[in-house]
């Protein structure tokens, strides 16, 4: 018997973990599969893509059989016990390069592949250095980045997050070319100054994995790897070997300021797209000294506006953005007050808060 007698909320729990990298139709069959581990008194499940990898071992408690492992369909694997009733007993048998999977009252085969073929990261973690920190503080500083990442561009290198770490700072930025976000968390230790790029998928699965509580993550890190340890969990992944734009020149430093309420403008943002433009989705900021109009339309010629009072001692502007972008950053920002800054109309816009003195969130404009 390859696992017996094991409740099924057991075993699917440590699968949904690694599943995420998972795809059902892969050009190599055997990455559709999950490897599963049985030694001693522990299950380990291990996916990958060949890019990023993801492995956790639970504890049974006392099993009988001999240490065995097997690959199966992750996806199939996984249905079959979300649909199984709670609290069933799984025992897991192997016949013929078939996993067969039994309950009380249901019986299922899967095919399986040989777990010697089941391809495994190499270690590029030599000199990798090594920091701990919260893991709801990596989480933030991910989330706060995140949405301004590139899809599928050719640039490879902005399809990703840059992560840096120097002195006692970890810092991360993202950009797609028309807008950029930056935020920084302090960590303990003084480090030399390190950059790595981790692609989209990797900062998908540590943002689905990562708690929200100061339990610890691990990160180590080599020019070719980063290793993140945390909550019985270990997530290997290649870094996007690439130069990052430089970030810095990106960040405008300006002295008109207009701070307003987060929830008020983000209403009023969402109001006024409903009417922008489908395809480019642009809205018009008319800012005066008293009054924020903020304009859209669209080419059946339908518009909206939206006013809201404001405090500012600029010059008048005219400028214009798009709304998808300004609601992005708005929506990944905890404060209740957000900061607009602005140059001139030909400007980009830059969006801080009080309550975070690091995060910078820039948004190129737009012609309207």
């Amino acid at each position: 018997m390859f696992i017996e007698q094991v409740e099924k909320e057991t075993i699917l729990k440590p699968l949904q973990l690694v599943i995420g990298i998972v795809e059902r139709k892969q050009t190599l069959p055997i990455l559709s599969n999950v490897l599963i581990e049985s030694f001693d008194d522990k299950i380990r499940f291990t996916a990958t893509d060949l890019e990023i990898q993801i492995t956790t071992t639970i504890d049974v408690g006392t099993r009988n059989g001999q240490n065995t492992s097997i690959t199966v369909g992750g996806k199939k694997f996984q249905e079959i016990l979300r649909v199984l009733p709670d609290q069933s007993k799984i025992n897991i048998e192997l016949k013929e390069n078939k996993a067969q999977i039994k309950t009380n009252k249901s019986r299922f085969s899967l095919q399986t592949l040989p777990a010697q073929d089941f391809p495994r990261l190499n270690n590029q973690l030599e000199n990798a250095k090594k920091i701990v920190l919260p893991q709801k503080a990596l989480k933030t500083l991910l989330f706060s980045v995140q949405y301004a990442m590139a899809q599928q561009d050719v640039r490879y290198y902005l399809n990703g997050v840059l992560l840096i770490v120097m002195g006692n700072k970890l810092k991360a930025v993202a950009t797609d070319g028309h807008r950029l976000a930056y935020n920084a968390g302090t960590i303990e230790g003084d480090f030399e100054k390190q950059e790595i790029i981790l692609p989209r998928k990797t900062i998908s699965e540590l943002s689905r994995l990562l708690a929200d509580t100061d339990e610890s993550v691990e990160l180590e890190f080599s020019q070719q790897q980063l290793k993140a340890t945390f909550s019985g969990i270990t997530l290997i992944t290649k870094v996007i070997d690439g130069k990052f734009p430089d970030y810095e020149r990106v960040i405008p430093n300006y002295n008109n300021n207009l701070e307003m309420n987060r929830i008020q403008i983000q209403h009023a943002l969402q109001r006024a797209a409903i009417l922008s433009n489908e395809k480019f989705r642009g809205v018009r900021f008319v800012l005066t000294e008293k009054n924020l109009s903020i304009i859209s339309s669209n080419s059946e010629q339908e518009e909206a506006q939206e006013e809201i009072e404001t405090v500012y001692h600029g010059e008048a502007l005219d400028i214009g953005f798009n709304v998808n972008y300004l609601l992005d950053g708005l929506n990944n920002i905890n404060s209740e007050t957000a900061i607009f800054s602005f140059g001139d109309s030909n400007s980009s816009i830059l969006i801080t808060t009080p309550d975070n003195l690091e995060f910078r969130y820039v948004v190129m404009p737009m012609r309207i």
